[in-house]
């Protein structure tokens, strides 16, 4: 026997059966409405808003290498772009998808300031335009300067109906956020963007166009950032500017990567539930709650430095969203029958 040609795939083991579980999961959420009481599927909003925002940001950091602390900037841009179309009579909940457009709008001109910093500097550099956007909205009065603003248009709507839109339009996001990742890393951008995160150099040597592949995901991720904004003023129905271009957004975001594995697409998925559930449980913990969240980032950073979701997938190789590829020995090939003349 001669041995078999090595096989190259991108799933992982119990892909399809996970797959699968997945699916009925997803259903279960979408008739969730119907089966509990509304302070669940409210609260759950938060959490696929903390999906959504920290998705965004390991797309940037975990699989580009662009380390931004300044993502709240697109966050803040969504939930005023809600607010301002409201004013002119759009519904907020279509308001959610212009949102989105607007903040990716929005970064393209700021990609290319951005993209001149490296390093640390780039990451300072985001903050500082987060900021720029907070001070110049905080001085338009039609949006309410520095007090902020209440969403109009949502009064004449019932409160348990609008409670199930709104955790519908989060599961969507989030869901939609989840499989644009998966989908632009299962391309050539994806590996174009992966090729850069590794040596941006040897990258841009071997043909890589480095500048697009990362304003695309620049732009992707301010997308996903705006529409996460646009879901938190339409579930709290107003918006105040030191609240939503609050750097502890991008703080939220890195904890909840760096505990769920980064540069896994199912790490922020399993790091928001952890930090979702830490804000349940230590919610009456007072300042407590914050030394106890740095004491699991402490804890994982240091006892698991890829993550739980990392630690899971090199210690059994399962994998939800398979986009890296898996070399495996094929089978040897059976020796050709002799032929009789």
């Amino acid at each position: 026997m001669s041995a078999g040609v090595p096989a190259v795939s991108r799933s992982g083991r119990s892909t399809r059966p996970t797959s699968v579980v997945g699916a009925v999961l997803l259903l279960v959420l979408v008739a969730l409405p119907f089966l509990v009481y509304e302070d669940v599927t409210s609260s759950l909003v938060s959490l696929f808003v903390l999906i959504v925002i920290a998705s965004m940001w390991n797309l940037l950091a975990g699989f580009g290498g662009l380390v931004s602390v300044g993502q709240q900037a697109f966050i803040g841009v969504g939930a005023y772009t809600v607010v301002a179309l409201a004013d002119a009579g759009v519904p907020p909940y279509l308001g959610v998808l212009m949102a989105a457009v607007t903040a990716a709008a929005l970064a393209l001109p700021t990609s290319f300031l951005a993209f001149r910093l490296r390093g640390d500097y780039f990451a300072v550099g985001t903050w500082v335009i987060a900021e720029v956007y907070r001070l110049v909205l905080v001085k338009i009065d039609s949006l309410g300067g520095p007090s902020g603003r209440s969403l109009t248009g949502m009064n004449d709507v019932d409160a348990t109906m609008r409670a199930a839109f709104t955790y519908w339009l989060a599961l969507g996001v989030a869901v939609v956020s989840v499989a644009t990742c998966f989908w632009l890393l299962r391309g050539r951008i994806g590996l174009a963007l992966t090729a850069v995160r590794d040596d941006e150099v040897a990258a841009r040597a071997s043909g890589v166009d480095v500048t697009r592949a990362k304003r695309v995901m620049y732009l992707v991720s301010a997308a996903g950032c705006g529409a996460a904004g646009g879901v938190l003023v339409v579930d709290a129905l107003s918006v105040q500017p030191n609240a939503i271009f609050s750097v502890q957004w991008s703080a939220s975001m890195i904890f909840i990567v760096v505990i769920g594995g980064i540069g896994y697409l199912e790490g922020p998925i399993v790091g928001a539930i952890v930090y979702f559930l830490l804000q349940q449980v230590l919610a009456d913990a007072g300042s407590w709650y914050l030394v106890l969240l740095g004491c699991v980032a402490i804890l994982v950073a240091t006892r698991l430095p890829r993550g739980l979701w990392g630690t899971v997938h090199d210690r059994w190789g399962l994998s939800l969203f398979p986009v890296d590829y898996r070399v495996t020995r094929a089978p040897a090939a059976e020796p050709c029958p002799a032929v009789r003349t």
